[in-house]
């Protein structure tokens, strides 16, 4: 297990995340790009609620682990990064419909990135959670909550790009540079 290369993609990750969020003007934040999805701050809401509570599961209860250790990652990577799939996050980390302030949903994002951080450098990543069983899949070890945490963003980061190319259409001969 080479956590560098986890701390490596987790934060790269997160970073990309907090960049694009901060392309958004802060009204951009809070306004529905089509009926039925949430505003960029929702989604943003969302990832921190998530990434906070598996912070709370990694610094949980554990146990021994009887199997790989990294035995569901690549199911946790298809599923979340099939972008075809739709899926319906849980009641519990649902956000508000309320307006959101950009810079205190990036620096959230920050904090949480800071100690997610930590985890990976600190703990046992081999062990099991199990303070939560993922409906599912079941526990994670810390190196799959992990690996949620980054494939769960970079689903929502690819959400968060289409809601900011739809609120900012290309226009035609336009230099401008839309994210993909």
């Amino acid at each position: 297990m080479d956590q560098q290369k986890i701390v490596e993609e987790l934060k790269a990750t997160l970073t990309e995340w907090s960049a694009v969020l901060s392309t958004f003007s802060q009204e951009e934040i809070n306004k529905f790009p089509f009926e039925g999805s949430w505003t960029a701050g929702q989604v943003a809401r969302h990832l921190n609620i998530s990434n906070s509570g598996f912070l709370e599961i990694l610094n949980g209860p554990e146990s021994e682990t009887n199997r790989p250790a990294d035995q569901k990652v690549e199911l946790v990577k298809s599923d979340f990064l099939n972008f075809r799939t739709k899926m319906q996050a849980p009641d519990f980390v649902l956000p508000k419909a309320i307006d959101y302030d950009k810079n205190t949903l990036i620096s959230d994002m920050e904090m949480v990135k800071s100690k997610l951080t930590e985890v990976i450098r600190t703990l046992d990543l081999t062990r099991t959670c199990t303070a939560f069983e993922l409906p599912g899949y079941g526990y994670f070890t810390r190196w799959e909550a992990i690996y949620f945490v980054i494939y769960h963003s970079q689903r929502h980061l690819h959400q968060l790009k289409n809601i900011y190319g739809t609120l900012n259409p290309i226009v035609e001969g336009s230099t401008i540079n839309r994210h993909q």
